[in-house]
C-alpha cells in the first residue's frame, strides 16, 4: 500500500464529532484523513453530517424565516410599522436554508484543507486489522483502501422508524423531509413532541399550517424541568400548536395525497386524523450501517450503539467512537467535545467532557435551555436544595423586545449555595445559558452569579435577578 494511504488517525464520519476530531488530531500533529458519505444534489461533498445538512443548521435557518414571517404577520403593528402585501415566499426560505448549508459544507472543507486533514468522499468501512492497526475500504464516489494506527468512529445516528410507517419523505417524513416541504401544508401531524417535532411545528405553523401534535408520554417534556415545561406548554398552546398527550398510536395510512392517522387519546378514546404531511419525530437510532465493525470484532450493545468507555474508547485497541453513536445525549456540541478529548487522548494527554455541565436547547420560541439537574430530579435523590425564579415579563430589555414570556430559574444547594441547575424558557435562552455552564464548571455558588454586575437593560440580567431570587432578595420583582 502505498504510502499516502497510511495514516496515524482516520475519522469515519464528516459530522460535528468526526470534522472536529479530525481537525484536533491534524493541529496535534498527526496525519490525519476524515471519510464522509454525505453528498449534496449535485452529487458534491457535504461534510457536518446530520447536524449540518438536515439537523442544527438548516432547522435554525427556518426557524429564523418563520420567525420573521410571524413578526411582519402578528407583531410588526405594534412597533408602529404597518405591512401591507404580506407574501410568503417559501421557494425562497428553502433556498436560503439549503445556502447556509452548502456555505457551513464547504467551510468544513476548508478547515481540511487549512489544517492538512486529507478527505474522502464515500462510505468508511473496517476491511480487517493490519500490521498498522487497521484497513478501513472507502467505497461511493470515492475509492480507496486505507490503513490507520487509530480509528475514530463517527457515525452519528439515524430518525427512529414507526414499524408500518416507513419515511418516504413526501407524505411521512423524518427530520429530513420536514425541513424540505415544497408547499405548506394545510394540515400537519406530528408525531412525538420532543426537540425536532416541536421546532419542526413551530416552522410550519408559523407560515400557516394548522398543526397537530400526537405525544405517547403523558407529560410534556419530560426531561425538562416541570416548572418550565407547564410554561412552555401554556405559551405554545396560545401560539396555536394543537399538542396531545398519552396519546397511543394505531395504524397509519397512507392515501394519494393525505395521511390517516388513528389513534387513542389519553382518555382511551379512539379517534382517527388526516393529515397533508406527518412528521415522525420518536427520536434517533445509532448509526452503525456499512460500518462492517463484526470484521474487527467492534463491540455494540444491544441497542445499536458502539460500547465505550468514560473516555470514548472501545472493546478495539486503537478504535475510538465519539457523539450519537455512543452511549450520552445526542448533541452536536457533546460530540465536539468528546471529538476533542479522543485527539487529545490518542496524543497521549488528558482530554476531558463534563456530562454534568452539557447545556441542552431548544429552539422553538420562545427558546427553551438548560443545565444541570431539574428540580424533579433533584427531589428524587434526596438533595436539599434552595429555588429562585425570575419572569422576563420584569425584565426591561424583554419589554423593549417585545419579548417578555418566561423566566429563568435558579437551583443551588440548600447548604453550600453551589449551583445545581439552570432553567431558562424566554427570549434568546440558548445564549444566556451559556453564563450558568460556565458558572457551574467553577463551581460558582447562586451568590457570586447574584453579586455579579450584568449590563442594564440586558436580558441577562433575569439570569441575575433568579439568582438573588435563591435568597429571597430579587430587586425588580
Amino acid at each position: 500500500m502505498s504510502n499516502e494511504n497510511q495514516f496515524d488517525v482516520v475519522v469515519i464520519g464528516g459530522g460535528p464529532g468526526g470534522y472536529i476530531a479530525a481537525i484536533r488530531a491534524a493541529q496535534l500533529g498527526f496525519k490525519t484523513a476524515c471519510i464522509d458519505a454525505w453528498s449534496n444534489a449535485a452529487g458534491k461533498p457535504a461534510p457536518g453530517g446530520t447536524c449540518t445538512n438536515v439537523g442544527c443548521i438548516p432547522s435554525k435557518a427556518l426557524l429564523q424565516s418563520s420567525e420573521h414571517f410571524e413578526h411582519a404577520g402578528h407583531a410588526f403593528a405594534e412597533h408602529g410599522i404597518n405591512v401591507s402585501g404580506l407574501e410568503l415566499n417559501l421557494p425562497q426560505m428553502l433556498k436560503r436554508k439549503d445556502t447556509i448549508v452548502k456555505q457551513n459544507n464547504d467551510g468544513i472543507l476548508f478547515l481540511f484543507k487549512k489544517n492538512k486533514v486529507s478527505f474522502f468522499h464515500g462510505l468508511g468501512s473496517f476491511g480487517g486489522k493490519a500490521d498498522e492497526g487497521y484497513t478501513i475500504n472507502v467505497t461511493g464516489p470515492t475509492t480507496a483502501t486505507l490503513t490507520a494506527k487509530n480509528v475514530v468512529v463517527a457515525t452519528g445516528s439515524n430518525a427512529r422508524q414507526l414499524p408500518g410507517a416507513e419515511f418516504d419523505e413526501k407524505l411521512i417524513l423524518s427530520n429530513e423531509g420536514a425541513l424540505a416541504i415544497e408547499a405548506v401544508p394545510g394540515k400537519l401531524g406530528v408525531i412525538g413532541a420532543g426537540v425536532i417535532g416541536l421546532e419542526m411545528g413551530s416552522v410550519w405553523r408559523r407560515v400557516g399550517a394548522d398543526v397537530t401534535v400526537l405525544e405517547g408520554l403523558p407529560t410534556f417534556l419530560g426531561a425538562v424541568d416541570e416548572q418550565i415545561a407547564k410554561e412552555a406548554h401554556k405559551l405554545f398552546t396560545k401560539q396555536g400548536l394543537k399538542i396531545n398527550l398519552g396519546c397511543k398510536i394505531g395504524a397509519i395510512t397512507k392515501g394519494e395525497n393525505n395521511v390517516t392517522v388513528a389513534y387513542a387519546d389519553s382518555t382511551g378514546a379512539e379517534q382517527t386524523a388526516t393529515f397533508d404531511r406527518l412528521i415522525i419525530s420518536i427520536g434517533r437510532v445509532p448509526n452503525t450501517n456499512g460500518l462492517n465493525g463484526e470484521a474487527v470484532g467492534l463491540q455494540l450493545d444491544e441497542r445499536g450503539f458502539v460500547v465505550v468507555d468514560d473516555e470514548c474508547r472501545t472493546s478495539l485497541p486503537g478504535v475510538w467512537a465519539v457523539g450519537d453513536v455512543v452511549r450520552g445525549p445526542m448533541l452536536a456540541h457533546k460530540a465536539e467535545e468528546e471529538g476533542v478529548a479522543v485527539a487529545e487522548r490518542i496524543a497521549g494527554q488528558h482530554g476531558h467532557v463534563n456530562f454534568n455541565t452539557i447545556p441542552w436547547v431548544i429552539y422553538t420560541s420562545p427558546e427553551i435551555a438548560w443545565v444541570g439537574k431539574t428540580e424533579q430530579q433533584l427531589k428524587a435523590e434526596g438533595v436539599a436544595y434552595k429555588a429562585g425564579t425570575f419572569p422576563f415579563m420584569a425584565n426591561g430589555r424583554a419589554r423593549a423586545l417585545g419579548d417578555t414570556s418566561g423566566m429563568v430559574k435558579f437551583l443551588a444547594d440548600a447548604t453550600t449555595d453551589e449551583i445545581l441547575g439552570v432553567h431558562i424558557v424566554g427570549p434568546v435562552a440558548s445564549e444566556l445559558i451559556s453564563e450558568a455552564v460556565v458558572a457551574m464548571e467553577f463551581k460558582a455558588s447562586s451568590e457570586d452569579i447574584a453579586r455579579i454586575c450584568h449590563a442594564h437593560p440586558s436580558l441577562s440580567e433575569a439570569v441575575k435577578e433568579a439568582a438573588l431570587a435563591v435568597d429571597k432578595r430579587s430587586l425588580n420583582f
